[in-house]
């Protein structure tokens, strides 16, 4: 009967629920998660098919998931989502998953490249590069890999061998590549170039080649394993914050302004909106660099992602790594531990693989929402150019939209990472001082600034995306289409508006950036009081249990014993006890007469 109760209040108090996590290839994959409200001691029942366990955390999602698409080389992968203020999140695989989504179920994630390999070519096993191909060219039809015309082009044309094959005039008519969205935008002259470097230069290669060069030539980009941060520098102009496999990199416009390697990153902060990058260069040339996120949670999760980079491709070995704190104070600030491999040791298990390639079905690939280029032979795109936009905002509703540091852990003085670093890639590197032209188009990635609120410059954001002919936001459009303002409206407004209203904003900005300042260091002293007089308040208990309590515990009895608390107790506390008492009475007596 006791049994057939407690069986009853676990099904009671148990909830199931349904968690969709995006693939790369735009599948999803389903399972349930079990969540309880009752204690880990009580049994669970294993789970078959797609059912997770209960209170399951991300980990074993994760091995879920890469137990599906049969993945091996799993670390350089990660699942994210979204929270209901659209600010992006990395699923932690050590917590409950239940825990960490904010949002109502059905759960929604997707699956993503986390850790970008410095050198995809090195990769073990194809499905790994595969996956890997899939994450790159999502990058580059969002915008978030931008590189000049002329590599453009020769990354299209790989995708387009990979994905079609040889040339044959019978199968692809005159402007068959322009049937393809391989960026944010497309021009005739560039099709036609991609075209011409499909019929003639490719010829003969099979789809693993295609992406095997497609991934060598992505790698010796500027952009390469760039996930955009959207930021302000101290001046409040717009800039775009990323960790790649080789270091830290801030893109303005059209140029990389920016570049430090791992092994120069010594300390990464940030306090509200404010992120810090401390650094030393050559010639023990200390810098710091200062950035503004539009949120405080924006923030947090920018310097979460920077210590995870830094300590995957940096450290040695994963023991190596330390629990992080967000402030220089114990008391304050958020604390972080990177959870799982470094790269070193990633590549070192990698080789150890030893088993039959897992068979990769290319050719089963659904029509792709985000990328329409993921299509074969029937399933050719037809959109006419006139209607690409609106049916790109229409297939990027909903689940597109997951898209997508404190001192820094101790490291030694070289960075694993920079051994990855191809000879060519490192000479650029050395040669400048870190500055260096990346496109002849301004970065503005068309879809990586949506999961993340950055209402004080979405206007200015507007404005130049439609001007570099950009695709705007699905907000955006949605706000166009009800009837508000469009982007040549606004520019109607005159430059007169636009700089008033600059320079109020500006103004307005100040004076809050001061009024937060004093805040922060009230709020400071007050938590610095506070914890001064918490440790008071413990020691005065402490030393009235040594010299008035009776407890025979052998901690105290040492104590006691000791000849320094025997001359502090006769020649301080008892003629100080005895001069209270003496007060308390005096102070009883007038309060009598009285």
């Amino acid at each position: 009967m006791l049994s057939r109760l407690m069986s009853g209040s676990v099904r009671n108090l148990e909830r199931e629920y349904m968690c969709t996590v995006r693939l790369l290839d735009d599948t999803e994959y389903t399972c349930s998660i079990q969540v309880s409200g009752m204690d880990e001691s009580f049994p669970t029942a294993k789970r078959k098919d797609n059912r997770s366990q209960r209170d399951a955390k991300g980990q074993y999602l994760f091995d879920l998931i890469c137990h599906h698409l049969n993945l091996l080389e799993k670390d350089y992968f990660g699942i994210r989502y979204v929270d209901p203020d659209k600010q992006r999140h990395w699923l932690e695989f050590t917590k409950s998953i239940s825990k960490q989504m904010k949002s109502q179920p059905p759960f929604i994630m997707c699956l993503r490249v986390k850790f970008y390999p410095p050198d995809p070519a090195a990769l073990k096993e194809e499905i790994t590069r595969y996956l890997v191909f899939l994450q790159i060219k999502r990058d580059l039809y969002h915008g978030r890999l931008l590189c000049k015309t002329s590599d453009a082009a020769m990354l299209a044309a790989y995708i387009l061998q990979a994905e079609i094959g040889d040339y044959d005039p019978g199968k692809h008519p005159e402007g068959y590549s322009s049937k393809f969205q391989f960026f944010p935008k497309h021009s005739e002259k560039l099709e036609r170039r991609i075209a011409d470097i499909h019929k003639t230069e490719l010829i003969g290669q099979t789809p693993e080649t295609a992406e095997l060069k497609f991934l060598q030539k992505a790698q010796m980009l500027e952009t390469y394993g760039v996930d955009p941060h959207p930021c302000k520098d101290v001046s409040g102009n717009p800039a775009f914050l990323a960790f790649t496999p080789f270091g830290f990199v801030v893109l303005q416009g059209n140029k990389r302004v920016h570049f430090l390697k791992w092994n120069e990153v010594t300390k990464l902060k940030f306090e509200g909106k404010t992120f810090h990058i401390y650094a030393n260069q050559k010639e023990d040339k200390k810098i710091i660099l200062t950035y503004f996120a539009p949120t405080p949670e924006a923030c947090k999760h920018l310097w979460k992602c920077g210590v995870e980079n830094q300590a995957f491709y940096k450290l040695e070995k994963s023991s190596q790594v330390r629990t992080v704190s967000s402030s220089n104070l114990f008391f304050k600030g958020s604390r972080f531990r990177y959870s799982g491999r470094v790269a070193k040791e990633v590549m070192e298990q990698s080789a150890k693989i030893k088993r039959e390639p897992p068979e990769i079905h290319r050719a089963g690939l659904v029509p792709s929402r985000s990328c329409p280029s993921i299509t074969h032979g029937p399933r050719l795109s037809s959109v006419p150019r006139t209607r690409r936009r609106a049916v790109h905002i229409s297939i990027m509703e909903g689940l597109e939209s997951l898209r997508d540091s404190a001192h820094s852990t101790p490291v030694r003085s070289m960075s694993y990472g920079d051994s990855f670093i191809p000879r060519s890639r490192s000479q650029a590197m050395d040669s400048g001082d870190g500055t260096a032209v990346i496109s002849s188009e301004t970065y503005s990635p068309s879809d990586s600034v949506l999961p993340t609120p950055v209402a004080e410059h979405s206007l200015e954001m507007a404005v130049s995306r439609q001007i570099n002919g950009a695709p705007c936001s699905i907000e955006e459009e949605k706000e166009s289409e009800a009837g508000t303002p469009t982007v040549g409206d606004v520019t109607e407004l005159g430059v007169d508006s636009r700089v008033a209203g600059r320079v109020q904003s500006a103004g307005g900005e100040a004076a809050l950036s001061e009024t937060e300042q004093v805040n922060k260091f009230v709020l400071s002293v007050l938590r610095l009081l506070l914890v001064t007089i918490g440790l008071l308040f413990v020691l005065l208990l402490l030393l009235i249990i040594l010299t008035e309590s009776d407890l025979d515990i052998a901690f105290l009895r040492d104590i006691r014993q000791t000849p320094e608390f025997e001359q502090f107790h006769y020649e301080y506390f008892c003629p100080l006890r005895r001069w209270f008492a003496c007060k308390l009475r005096w102070v009883g007596g007038l309060l009598i007469n009285k």
